[in-house]
């Protein structure tokens, strides 16, 4: 019974130690692309993310929401996209479409926004994971990756000292 405990066990240390190097090879992808490129987003095949950061789509869209934003000029009435506007990245939802002009608004607002343009458009949001934002502020810490990965690098050389000793004995 033991051996197969110790065999799940490292099936998920191995796991877990892919899952956080994935981790640390994305983070240090966004890095890269935002600190060092000065790019206003990451591209990931055609996708990026977002973390919503004001009420002004409340109940649709949640502070600390994370959101999944297909890079696309394609868009509709009643979309809801993520635009920049004077150096700031909104997103809201299309009200009206005339010609080369749209008009969004937060849902949680009173009033429309300023016309922008498809060229001002990042993408449309195709998913939201709600209060994801609250974990991805912990999980992309250089900090405490570093330390996470270390911790279960250690415990999985730990386990792999014990069996080896086992086996000798």
């Amino acid at each position: 019974m033991y051996k197969v405990f110790e065999k799940v066990a490292h099936i998920i240390l191995n796991v877990v130690i892919a899952i956080v190097f994935l981790v640390v090879l994305i983070v240090g992808y966004n890095y890269i692309q935002l600190q060092i490129l000065h790019k206003d987003y990451t591209n990931f095949f055609g996708y990026t993310v977002f973390e919503v950061s004001t009420g002004s789509m409340a109940k649709t869209l949640n502070i600390y929401d994370v959101i999944l934003v297909k890079i696309t000029k394609e868009v509709e009435q009643g979309d809801i996209i993520t635009y920049k506007y004077d150096d700031e990245l909104i997103t809201h939802r299309i009200m009206k479409i005339d010609g080369d002009k749209l008009i969004t608004k937060g849902d949680a607002n009173n009033t429309e926004d300023k016309a922008i343009t498809k060229d001002d458009i990042i993408g449309k949001v195709i998913s939201v994971y709600p209060r994801v934002g609250i974990w991805t502020k912990v999980f992309t810490e250089p900090n405490v990756l570093i330390s996470v990965f270390v911790t279960l690098v250690l415990i999985g050389l730990a386990i792999t000292k014990e069996d080896k000793e086992e086996q000798k004995n």
